[in-house]
């Protein structure tokens, strides 16, 4: 059998999510998109967190730890990896945000309120909070840029009267296979696609049973000369639940099988990149993984 010509068909983009079919290729090829997409195409994060004061009751690590999960809006394609030794970090591959907040109390909250958001002003720290402040000459550089985290509705900690959260934070460029927070997707992940074939035609009683076996949209019940007859639909939406399997009657007349080179990927961002610019990053890191392995055969003296 002659090998299928590769194809790329986008069958859902809706704002963060993707759904894309990949035909023609191997297993090898579908996971090296998938590892690469998690581990190994770089984002902005945060990385060090200097803290001037923190009164709140979460301890400095967490505090630090829960800053780095947060996804900061900010095109990793415009900054350069931060060398191995450098302390201070530069306009051209470092960011810088601020957190600077103090709880207080609410001089016209009602006496016998007990609501936090009526008796006290900031206590609440969102990822709102978090403000961009430009190292060097990052003003000129970014004339239109509006670093920010993704979400702004982020908890980062609760404060009570007197309590205060005053750090700086340093964002660099890194990658998901050095620590979690760098990877820029929610979720990558590919399956095959499935394959249902009636072995005979499936009515009436049996054909309403089979349809229930199924995800919602994989079988439909046509009225073909006052008799129900089960088809297949869409076997794509099928979850391979194998529930057919479980009743005598139907086992042996449903066959279900999956199609070998036709992979369907999901790609959620985290939002920092669209999942189509995402997928593309994908191909080109792929794409320099094989000219730099093509390189190294070529500088291998041949005996």
């Amino acid at each position: 059998r002659l090998p299928q010509a590769f194809r790329v068909d986008v069958i859902r983009e809706d704002g963060d999510s993707l759904e894309f079919d990949m035909v023609g290729i191997d297993a090898a090829i579908a996971n090296a998109f998938r590892r690469i997409l998690l581990a190994e195409v770089p984002t902005m994060a945060v990385e060090k967190v200097f803290v001037y004061n923190n009164t709140s009751i979460v301890q400095d690590e967490i505090l630090a730890h829960r800053l780095g999960l947060i996804p900061i809006r900010a095109d990793p394609r415009l900054f350069e990896y931060r060398n191995q030794g450098d302390q201070e970090g530069t306009e051209i591959d470092t960011l810088q945000f601020q957190l600077k907040i103090k709880c207080k109390r609410n001089p016209q909250a009602a006496k016998e309120s007990s609501d936090p958001d009526e008796l006290y002003f900031n206590h609440k720290v969102y990822s709102k909070h978090m403000t961009w402040v430009p190292l060097g000459n990052q003003t000129d550089l970014f004339p239109d840029a509006d670093f920010r985290p993704v979400h702004d509705d982020i908890l980062i900690a609760l404060l009570r009267p007197g309590q205060e959260i005053d750090v700086l934070m340093h964002c660099v460029k890194g990658i998901g296979k050095d620590h979690a927070k760098f990877s820029p997707v929610a979720t990558a992940s590919y399956r095959l696609l499935p394959d249902i074939t009636l072995l005979k035609p499936i009515e009436d009683e049996a054909a309403e049973t089979l349809q229930k076996c199924f995800s919602p949209g994989v079988i439909e019940i046509q009225n073909i000369k006052g008799k129900k007859v089960a088809r297949v639909a869409n076997a794509r939406l099928d979850t391979f639940s194998r529930e057919v399997f479980r009743h005598e009657g139907l086992k042996n007349l449903v066959r279900l099988a999956r199609v070998r080179n036709h992979y369907i990927f999901s790609v959620e961002s985290t939002g920092i990149l669209p999942p189509d610019v995402l997928v593309s990053e994908a191909i080109k890191i792929l794409m320099g993984k094989c000219q730099r392995f093509l390189n190294e055969l070529d500088s291998v003296p041949m005996e």
